[in-house]
Order: structure tokens, then sequence, then C-alpha cells
């Protein structure tokens, strides 16, 4: 469930009122505190509303313009009880955790397609650890090194602008991206070449024997399945109430580890190795955002064949005894 808070324009508040009081309005615990909006002035209006409604509701709010004149802010409701609340939970299919709340996910993408300096340090920190756990071929750092990576923020966003069909999202969202990878990466050959002049990491640090990490640069059909798996989970996970699963995607992929082997091959000239780790983070990257993308476009035809079943037993007349 989520609580909704509106400031209430007086010039708006009798559409407002026909959106929340009609007989088929999806809110309960309504709440009025006139006059309480100082900025924007006006009336505050709270109520709580289940989340496979919530974008339907935002949608004839907008229509009638509060967003641009007034103000709406949601939160999430960790417990909500009462009768009302019980009967609307239980026409829910699966779980109100389940339904998708576009304008929640588009917010939350629109934070990650920014290319900021908190970005660009986290990719060229994870890269980083990358490159030291390549040559040292221990897991524990690939893991950290997933972990710390802040790339699958924009490759939900690229999946998220192809199905609401936001190409300006898609863009932004690829090149932050396509940025954060170039500039970890030089930085990376940079801190492989100094690391190769004091003698801390060996000349050939790709040829030797490594049994743990190999399979960064070494792609193969498993790595689309991964992938693809991981797209799939890490967008369900930012769509509904249950995020706990982000981590356990961020340590499943090879997009980090495969930019620092391909830094270490180029700084130690092994070329053959860094063009296969190339082609292991084109790999994932393509199959997370086609996983993402599928899953996106699942969630969106569902939710729609909802709202028309809704809306047909909304609007059609009950038979007569």
């Amino acid at each position: 469930m989520l609580h909704v808070r509106m400031i209430v324009p007086p010039t708006l508040r009798a559409e407002v009122d026909g959106v929340l009081r009609s007989p088929d309005a999806p809110v309960s615990n309504l709440i009025a505190l006139p006059g309480a909006g100082l900025d924007p002035a006006g009336d505050v209006l709270l109520c709580d509303v289940d989340r496979d409604a919530a974008s339907g509701l935002l949608a004839q709010l907008h229509a009638v313009g509060l967003d641009e004149q007034g103000s709406i802010a949601i939160e999430s409701v960790d417990l909500a009880l009462g009768r009302k609340r019980r009967r609307s939970a239980a026409a829910v299919f699966g779980n109100d955790d389940d339904a998708v709340v576009w304008e929640e996910v588009e917010a939350r993408t629109d934070d990650e397609v920014r290319l900021s300096a908190t970005f660009l340090v986290f990719m060229t920190v994870a890269t980083l650890i990358a490159a030291v756990g390549v040559v040292t071929d221990q897991p524990i750092l690939i893991v950290g090194a997933m972990v710390v990576g802040p790339d699958f923020g924009p490759l939900a966003a690229i999946a998220v602008g192809i199905v609401r069909r936001r190409p300006r999202v898609v863009w932004r969202s690829t090149a932050t991206l396509l940025i954060g990878y170039a500039g970890a990466i030089v930085v990376t050959i940079g801190f492989a070449l100094l690391q190769q002049a004091i003698g801390v990491f060996p000349v050939d640090p790709l040829e030797a024997n490594h049994p743990l990490t190999r399979f960064i640069w070494e792609p193969n059909v498993l790595s689309w399945v991964v992938g693809f798996l991981a797209g799939i989970a890490g967008v369900l996970s930012l769509t509904s109430a249950k995020s706990g699963a982000l981590i356990g995607v961020l340590i499943s992929v090879t997009t980090i580890p495969a930019a620092g082997a391909i830094a270490v091959g180029i700084a130690a000239g092994e070329w053959a190795q860094a063009g296969s780790a190339a082609v292991q983070l084109g790999i994932n990257l393509v199959a997370i955002i086609t996983g993402g993308v599928l899953t996106l476009s699942v969630q969106l035809a569902v939710q729609r064949r909802a709202y028309r079943r809704r809306a047909q037993q909304l609007f059609t007349p009950s038979p007569r005894r």
C-alpha cells in the first residue's frame, strides 16, 4: 500500500474531489486539512491507495493538472489494518508488492541517467578492485567489485526508456554508461601500468593460470543466460516492493570484472584476452537489457489487461434479478 499526500489549490479542489470521492476511486483513509498547504498554497489531502491502482490514480490527478499546479508526494506504508484494506488487498492478483507503479519506476531510473562524480568514482573504484582480483585470481575481490559497481542503474534505465518509449532516457543512460566504463578503464590501465613498473603485477598477468577467474575473459553461452536472468531479476526488484534481490543481481554478472580484465589486458599488451573480456562485457550488457525489456513488457501488458478488465467490471451493469 502507498500513502499519498497532495496539496490542492482552491481552483482544483472540486476536480480532485471528483477523482478521489468517485464510487470507483481506489482510495481509503481519505483525510482533508483545509488551508494547511503554504507552498504551494491550498488544502492538504491525504489518502491510501493499493500499489496496483496507484498508476491509474496518478494518471487521473495528472489529467486535472494537480502535479503542475499543486503537489503530489507518495511513500510506502509498511502496515495498514482495516476492513477496507483487507477487501482491496484480496482483489489484487498475487500480492500488493507485485504491482508496478510506473511513475515510481521512472522516478527511480531518472536518478540513474545523470552522470555524476559519485557515479564515476564508484565505477573507477569497482574496476580497480576487479583488476586486482583478476591479477591475483581472487573471487572475493571479484564479488566485491560487482557489489561496488553502480552500472545496473543505467542499464535498468535503458530498459525502462525502451519500454516506456522515452528515447531521451535511453540516450542519456547509454552515454552515462559508456563514459563511466571508458573513464574507469582508462584509470585502471594507468593503475596496472604503475603496478607493473614497480613489480607488483606480472608482465603477463592474464597468461598465468587463473582457475577461479578465467571465466571473466572467456565468454560462452552461459554468459548470455546469466546476464539475461540477472536482467529479469534486477528489473523485478526495481519495479516491485521487494528490492532485497538486487544485491544478488549485482554479484551474478561480470560487467565490472570484464572491464577490469580489459584494462589489465591492454596494460600488459595481451590483446587477445582484452578483446575476449570486451566481448564478455558486451554480451552481459545486451543480455541484461534484453531481460529487463522483456520483463517490463510483460508487466506492462499484464497491467493494461487488468485495467481493461476492471473498467469492464465497473461499467457493465449487473443483471437484474
